[in-house]
């Protein structure tokens, strides 16, 4: 227990810890200014073209915000812009176990090693972000190893449960983003690493950004199985899922290889909902760091552990490789 704790106080530490001097230099100021009528019209079509492929990130005045009471009228047929930096100056990215909230162009590779009393496992899994306008994008999760050990003590090695979330941004303002999602997840993988899973997930996601490098994002799910195999041998059960998550950012994006570097601790929650077994909660820690090492590439670290009864597992160790394109 003396390590988990130790690894919950070092991310803690690292959100409390005071800023550095000079983070905030270089914020543009005029973001979201440029008059309406200077904007380009555009097709769906052609914003989606423009979205994948074209420039978001040279002309950051293009970007304005986006309203939840236009979410039906407004920013269908607009290519996506890279939002800039919240109020307080911090970026708009992902962290390692903690929703998003924003919008991203971009493709990661995450991993996994869990350590437990069934033995160790590992994941590996290719993700894409692909914007198709400023209201809309896709997330391709593709699980490319999935490891564990039988009960019979032999490793199952196996492709994992390939899934497809589309993102729908109900709002944005320069401190404020917030998302409502749908993931389909489908039964590609082995019951052997309790994959095999066909569910739904509909879940609500914000990320906010008032005060100097201090962020704060979270949001709630609800994972809904619906195959029988799924259910009767993965043991998927429906689950309330809940994330809060804080960090602080220290340093500017051009000072690689520790560019952008933020220290945060992620907050995760699981509850079933079902009569099919247990009621037992789940509740985690993540403290984790994202650091810019040049070039758009990214390094993310994480370690895991529970806080609950009867523990999961042990404690997971988590990394990240990501490339903004």
């Amino acid at each position: 227990m003396t390590a988990k704790l130790a690894a919950l106080v070092l991310g803690l530490g690292g959100i409390v810890a005071p800023p550095t001097p000079g983070w905030t230099a270089g914020v543009p100021a005029q973001v979201g200014m440029s008059p309406l009528s200077a904007r380009r019209e555009y097709s769906v079509f052609d914003a989606a073209k423009e979205s994948l492929f074209g420039d978001p990130y040279s002309d950051p005045d293009r970007w304005q915000p986006l309203s939840l009471g236009t979410l039906f009228t407004e920013g269908w047929d607009e290519p996506w812009i890279s939002p800039p930096k919240g109020g307080g100056g911090a970026p708009r990215q992902s962290w390692l176990n903690a929703f998003n909230g924003v919008f991203y162009r971009l493709a990661n590779v995450p991993f996994g090693w869990v350590h437990g009393d069934g033995g160790d496992a590992y994941t590996g899994s290719l993700n894409l972000f692909t914007p198709f306008s400023r209201r809309f994008e896709v997330e391709w999760q593709i699980p490319f190893i999935d490891s564990s050990r039988r009960s019979d003590g032999t490793r199952h090695n196996a492709f994992g449960d390939f899934a497809v979330t589309t993102r729908f941004l109900l709002s944005e303002t320069r401190d404020v983003s917030q998302s409502f999602n749908l993931t389909f997840r489908t039964p590609t993988g082995d019951i052997d690493n309790h994959n095999g899973v066909a569910a739904i997930t509909p879940d609500y996601e914000f990320w906010a950004n008032w005060w100097r490098g201090f962020v704060v994002r979270g949001g709630a799910a609800l994972a809904v199985p619906y195959n029988h195999d799924g259910i009767r041998k993965a043991g998927a059960r429906t689950s309330f899922l809940g994330n809060l998550s804080a960090g602080y950012y220290f340093t500017p994006h051009d000072l690689t290889p520790v560019g952008d570097l933020v220290w945060y601790v992620s907050t995760n929650l699981s509850q079933p909902t079902d009569d099919r077994g247990l009621s037992t909660t789940t509740l985690t820690f993540t403290p984790g760091f994202r650091t810019h090492l040049g070039r758009n590439w990214f390094l993310f670290g994480g370690v895991e552990v529970p806080a609950t009864k009867p523990e999961p597992f042990d404690y997971q160790v988590l990394g990240e490789l990501l490339k903004v394109f």
